[in-house]
């Protein structure tokens, strides 16, 4: 098995705003100047064509029942920060309870998803992937409805996409966010071992 980053390590930098990715065998971590969010209220924007595609349904959306597989799936481009030490350690922070997916399948299989680290109040997300058209904005409606079911208050892109821009996702200076983050977070850091041990 890989070397992986301790799950509390990971658990605290995400608290602080920190995230780490790989760079040809290096982890390197990042707390970029403008951060990337997409609003949990009514800010949300689902554009008119992806509408149609939720009326027909052409996915069903699973959280959890392919954590690595999404990874994987993430990962399979030419240009990765998604290494083996990366996929090790989310995984053991998925096996956690820290970590999560959520998947589009179709009878051909996996089609497109997404998957980011949870602390309370916050979600973290990470990367997506589609192999048929609206598969991984699909996974993103989803995933917005359940945070917002559960109460969350940030859902964190790290940095912002012309993709993501799309769904009203919006850049804030990193000291706004950090404030935002701690409000969020309640001064709450999860403890890692005490949730292994459970």
């Amino acid at each position: 098995m890989a070397k992986i980053i301790p799950p509390q390590v990971l658990l605290d930098a995400y608290a602080r705003g920190i995230f780490p990715m790989a760079n040809d065998g290096e982890i390197l971590w990042f707390s970029p100047e403008r951060r990337g969010l997409i609003p949990l209220d009514e800010r949300f924007h689902i554009p008119h064509g992806l509408m149609r595609a939720l009326r027909r349904k052409p996915f069903e959306v699973r959280r959890d029942s392919a954590f690595r597989e999404v990874m994987l799936a993430c990962a399979c481009r030419e240009d990765t920060w998604i290494d083996e030490v990366i996929l090790e350690s989310y995984c053991h922070l998925h096996a956690l309870g820290f970590a999560h997916s959520v998947e589009c399948w179709d009878d051909e299989g996996l089609q497109g998803g997404l998957y980011g680290v949870a602390l309370p109040g916050v979600f973290f997300g990470e990367s997506m992937f589609s192999r048929k058209t609206d598969a991984s904005k699909i996974a993103l409606v989803a995933l917005v409805a359940d945070l917002r079911e559960r109460g969350f208050k940030l859902l964190d892109t790290q940095w912002m996409t012309p993709h993501l821009r799309q769904f009203g996702g919006y850049e804030m200076p990193r000291r706004d966010y950090h404030a935002a983050l701690r409000d969020a977070l309640s001064g709450v850091i999860p403890d890692a071992d005490r949730r292994q041990t459970r």
